[in-house]
């Protein structure tokens, strides 16, 4: 199992913010096999491992551990695809919202979880999912898609929306850059990675609305979607599904059958069609997750065994060494 992939539009659109910094990236994204040519194709993606290699690169070439931020002022509804003209176009901000998360999938997909849109006490959030442990390659991501939202959606607007971002990691070196680029407070070693919409947000009425391209791009997304589903096995659903749960432990049928909407025996029914049971797919996508953490990422062998759902990095090492004949150095070394 992959551990993700983005579209490369958002290649792109790093590439224009370091030009922004003043720094030619092109040696940067030959030497990572995205010449022009490659970033020109429609519906190309790029592996998440290289996505982030290429920002850290980035980062380190600019000198600007901010890159996360400076791409997020400079997305916009290009750059998310479909996901994101269908929110250019909806009437409010609460349908923009839903948009964005609805059809993230269209132009992303990360085996670590799934935004979301939450509503409580007639107030938004818009939740990034987790991908701790943060480091120099991940957290410039989570500045770019908190950022990047609060472009679009204020852009669309016309005014201010957020009261305030959520940021999970705890405040980097370069705290001090973000009044630079946002105008509300920002909150680090939050519980989550959100954006929190003032009150009254939701309803805001949008000055790019546009009822029938809305609906003609809902209908072209929700095809794409359907393509998407369709060309997935029960068990690679079910892989995607259990991916995000593996967090220290690994997750019981019950919790990934409440995910995909569906009682557990007739998960357990569907799997046996397909000649394979819950166990099976749980072990085969550790297995790959593990194989892919291991040869794509730095990622110590500790945290590999929590994102892989063991309870220690001995446990971890044991099952490493009985799928592959190799301990996790071994393979990391070859």
């Amino acid at each position: 199992m992959k551990l993700g992939d983005i579209s490369i539009s958002y290649v792109e659109l790093m590439a224009r913010a370091a030009r922004q910094l003043g720094y030619d990236p092109s040696a940067v994204l030959q030497a990572y096999q995205l010449p022009p040519e490659r970033l020109a194709l429609p519906g190309n993606r790029v592996s998440i491992p290289r996505f982030m290699r290429v920002g850290h690169e980035l980062i380190e070439s600019t000198r600007a551990p901010y890159l996360g931020l400076q791409m997020g002022v400079l997305s916009g509804p290009s750059v998310m695809g479909l996901a994101g003209w269908i929110a250019h176009s909806a009437a409010s901000v609460r349908s923009a919202c839903e948009a964005l998360v609805r059809y993230e999938l269209l132009c992303s997909f990360n085996a670590r979880g799934r935004s979301a849109f939450v509503v409580e006490g007639g107030k938004g959030r818009m939740c990034f999912y987790s991908i701790s442990p943060y480091n120099d390659y991940n957290r410039f991501v989570v500045d770019l898609v908190l950022v990047g939202w609060k472009t679009l959606l204020e852009q669309m607007a016309g005014k201010s929306l957020i009261e305030a971002i959520l940021i999970e990691f705890p405040a980097p070196e370069y705290q001090a850059d973000y009044p630079r680029f946002v105008d509300c407070p920002v909150v680090f070693g939050a519980g989550q990675n959100a954006l929190l919409l003032r009150d009254g947000a939701l309803e805001q009425m949008l000055t790019q609305s546009c009822a029938s391209s809305h609906r003609w791009l809902v209908e072209q997304a929700e095809l794409e979607l359907d393509k998407v589903r369709r060309g997935l096995s029960v068990a690679e659903q079910v892989a995607r599904a259990l991916s995000p749960l593996l967090v220290g432990h690994a997750p019981e049928l019950s919790e990934v059958a409440r995910q995909l909407g569906k009682p557990p025996w007739t998960l357990k029914r569907l799997l046996a069609a397909e000649s394979t049971n819950y166990q099976t797919v749980l072990d085969d996508t550790r297995r790959e997750l593990a194989l892919a953490y291991v040869r794509e990422t730095g990622l110590a062998i500790g945290e590999i065994a929590y994102l892989t759902g063991f309870g220690s990095a001995t446990a971890f090492q044991r099952a490493f060494k009985r799928w592959t004949n190799q301990t996790p150095r071994q393979l990391r070394q070859s």
